[in-house]
């Protein structure tokens, strides 16, 4: 065997995660395929979750040697810097007029971008910062809206990534979203900008 053990660490991650959700998950109704409950679509995810962390395990038992790799102090700072950060912003939003999960969506918003300012930390802080936009966003500004800015904001995470790349891919996501939850699920959230009218 040849462990790989930042495969080994991820993979445990997401098994843990998955775990965690499907534990959560178990008060919600499931329903069917044709008529799903508020908890099919958490469910089927946490199952994929599991899937891919149960293989990404698998595969680091031999595809190492690969250790993990030393922090530097800004990596190891960056952290309780975004803690700090989403701690200060929540009231600072919700003093703002902001009500419901907005105070949440912001403080984690800055605690994402706060973190993310270690190129460590980049990557994971920069993705999750797009999961953000998109749940600030959805409501006032529509799906299609909200998608583009969250895969935009989710691209600066690589820092080679081509325009193309992210307009192409801005294009089909925004398309099989459409096609998925509209078209065929008729999930009722506004497609387009409130503001610009029906």
């Amino acid at each position: 065997m040849r462990l790989n053990t930042k495969d080994l660490i991820g993979g445990g991650m997401l098994l843990s995660l998955a775990l965690i959700g499907l534990w959560l998950n178990q008060d919600h109704n499931l329903g069917s395929a044709r008529r799903m409950g508020p908890g099919y679509m958490p469910m089927l995810t946490f199952w994929l979750l599991g899937g891919l962390g149960a293989f990404v395990v698998i595969a680091g038992l031999f595809n190492g040697p690969d250790p993990l790799d030393r922090w530097t102090k800004l990596e190891v700072l960056a952290v309780p810097f975004g803690i700090v950060a989403a701690f200060v912003v929540y009231p600072i939003a919700a003093a703002a007029g902001f009500s419901g999960w907005y105070p949440l969506g912001f403080a984690l918003l800055a605690g994402c971008l706060a973190v993310s300012v270690a190129p460590g930390w980049r990557p994971i802080g920069l993705v999750h910062a797009g999961m953000a936009v998109f749940g600030l966003m959805l409501e006032q500004f529509g799906l299609m809206v909200s998608l583009a800015a969250t895969i935009a904001v989710a691209a600066l995470a690589e820092p080679t990534h081509r325009v193309k790349g992210v307009i192409g891919m801005i294009i089909f996501l925004c398309v099989l979203c459409w096609w998925v939850f509209i078209r065929e699920l008729d999930i009722r959230v506004p497609l387009w900008p409130v503001f610009l009218g029906p």
